[in-house]
């Protein structure tokens, strides 16, 4: 019995000494690891996050025995090179595509997100050359008929995501999930610049952008989906005063994204147009996503968007009034504003009497041209 507990003791002790080599090796590399400047750690980490949420039955989870911890999903996310995708895509965008291939990729593409072809102006697929013509495709001239009755209608095709009165200071992007008015549209514009706007610098952000008495601050956010049509126009009759191109990331805008990142429509690259309407201040955001290779802006020459680099924060203002052009650029109702390459979201925050009313549900799907809300 003695012998066959000794020969028992020995492989169990060799196999002990063996599960102790992989462990103290992971310590030792976790320590360099931890040596190392925070870019090359990240570097490295990555990877092994990855394979962490991928591999089935928590294969990884013996590394955090030993210190290593995971990158959180939404930091794993935010470090995606998203803008580099999406130039990339952008590249891809607009190389002309073989007669012969046309109809079978527009045709993919047509039925994965359910596009309409009978709305559009050129209903023939050869007739489009590229992918980026395709997805910048005009509508018939009745296909979207702009309603006369109400004061503020959809700029765009899409899915309503939140609406309602600002408050706090705070904007939801989606319900439950807000980001600051502040960080999204940036400092105050010069009282020069919006002709109204008469307001003690001492009030709040908020409260600085409403400039007339018994007034309300309203907010609109509008998701186009891939498939929708991608030009959007103008919501009312308004002037454009000014425009602050943040650049910045292109994560997606998808509502199931927008619930899981706080702030991301402040994190993303946008264009914000500000200006006056009949009521005050008036503010229209086309905010960028994931593979959208740019954003324009029809009457501004000037705006660059997803550049090869940028500096985190920064932003560029241009203005559209000058010793020319006092009165800034006005916009009727309807007109044709700008264009989206792939689908992205639009927010409107403006300002308007406290009987405004949205004629709206979160949720609901909303064409260019029909009510959003009136007095």
């Amino acid at each position: 019995t003695m012998c066959q507990s000794n020969t028992l003791q020995g492989p169990e002790l060799h196999t002990g000494k063996w599960l102790q080599f992989p462990q103290l090796a992971l310590r030792r590399r976790l320590g360099q690891l931890s040596c190392m400047s925070r870019p090359a750690l990240k570097l490295r980490s990555w990877p092994l996050t990855i394979l962490y949420y991928l591999l089935p039955f928590g294969a990884l989870k013996p590394l955090t025995r030993v210190g290593w911890r995971p990158m959180s999903r939404v930091a794993l996310y935010k470090s995606v090179p998203t803008r580099l995708l999406s130039r990339a895509w952008g590249r891809l965008n607009q190389v002309e595509l073989p007669t012969w291939l046309r109809k079978p990729v527009y045709s993919l593409y047509i039925w994965t997100f359910g596009v309409n072809m009978k709305e559009a102006a050129v209903e023939d697929l050869h007739h489009y050359r590229n992918l980026s013509e395709f997805f910048r495709r005009k509508l018939k001239p009745q296909a979207r008929p702009v309603c006369c009755v109400h004061s503020v209608i959809s700029p765009s095709d899409g899915k309503i995501l939140n609406f309602g009165q600002v408050k706090n200071c705070e904007v939801e992007q989606v319900k439950g999930v807000t980001y600051s008015l502040e960080s999204f549209l940036g400092p105050r514009v010069s009282t020069e610049e919006i002709r109204f706007s008469q307001a003690p610098t001492g009030n709040s952000f908020q409260q600085q952008l409403v400039t007339k008495e018994g007034n309300e601050l309203y907010h609109c956010v509008i998701y186009l989906a891939p498939g929708d049509y991608h030009c959007f126009h103008s919501p009312t009759d308004w002037t454009v005063s000014h425009r602050r191109h943040f650049p910045g990331s292109l994560m997606s805008v998808n509502p199931g994204v927008a619930r899981w990142i706080k702030e991301l429509f402040c994190h993303n690259e946008r264009v914000v147009l500000t200006g006056d309407w009949k009521h005050g201040f008036f503010s229209l955001t086309a905010v960028g996503a994931t593979n959208v290779g740019s954003i324009r802006i029809y009457f501004d020459q000037d705006l660059h968007t997803n550049s090869p680099s940028y500096s985190k924060g920064s932003y560029n203002d241009f203005s559209f009034i000058s010793n020319n052009n006092k009165e800034g650029i006005p916009m009727r109702k309807g007109e044709h504003l700008g264009e989206f390459n792939l689908g992205s979201t639009i927010v409107l925050i403006f300002e308007a009497p406290k009987d405004f009313k949205f004629n709206l549900k979160a949720g609901q799907k909303i064409r260019f041209g029909e009510a959003l809300g009136s007095l």
